[in-house]
């Protein structure tokens, strides 16, 4: 495996994977404590993985190396985008979601999640895996790469249920970005439970509820 990982189960023998990434400057550990959190006892054990981005320069920083999934290159998420960074952490996480079900957990067990810049990976992966997942999970960022997604998408993925949750005074990816995304998956035909909160760039205790009703619902 090219990405270190934390794992975490609920209980032995899990019968579905949560896949979380971070987002930029953090790691694998920023959602243990809210994975914690949420009680998925109705859908059996579960394990939860949480992948460590790769340290890289990130321009907007000035070009100092920390963890982040793809570089980023200005304040504009939309105009300049690092595609071949999001395409290597593609391909990294694709890694696994192969290595879960070589541990025999299906495709349509696992879900994809990520906040900020690990939503902008969770929807890059999401949509264009060759097998459709149990669902794919987006906490406070956007579409990458949205005039590539249509073309790119695999036909699977087209009834995958789709969570997305953002803070409307977030500063750092700002609202109508995150409503344009939400917008153009639904353009596409997706299926989106869109919530919004009063909160930043950030997770709140009712988002995580909400999620673990969602998780609840499409790992039933």
């Amino acid at each position: 495996m090219s990405l270190k990982v934390i794992e975490a189960q609920t209980g032995e023998n899990p019968v579905a994977t949560v896949l979380i990434m971070h987002g930029l400057g953090a790691d694998g550990r920023d959602f243990l404590p809210i994975a914690g959190q949420m009680d998925l006892s109705s859908v059996g054990p579960v394990r939860f993985l949480f992948p460590n981005a790769p340290v890289i320069p990130v321009t907007i920083n000035g070009g100092y190396e920390m963890p982040a999934w793809y570089d980023i290159l200005g304040a504009d998420l939309v105009k300049r985008e690092d595609e071949a960074g999001l395409r290597k952490s593609q391909a990294q996480i694709e890694e696994l979601i192969a290595h879960e079900k070589s541990r025999g957990i299906p495709a349509s067990r696992i879900v994809v999640a990520g906040f900020s810049q690990g939503c902008a990976m969770a929807l890059m992966v999401g949509l264009r895996h060759a097998e459709k997942l149990a669902g794919i999970v987006g906490m406070s960022g956007y579409l990458p790469l949205a005039d590539k997604t249509a073309a790119e998408r695999s036909a699977a993925s087209q009834g995958v249920p789709i969570f997305l949750g953002h803070g409307t005074h977030d500063g750092v990816v700002a609202l109508p970005r995150a409503v344009a995304s939400r917008d153009a998956l639904k353009a596409m035909g997706y299926a989106v439970d869109w919530h919004d909160y009063p909160m930043e760039h950030s997770v709140c205790p009712q988002e995580i509820s909400d999620l673990e009703s969602w998780l609840q619902r499409v790992l039933a």
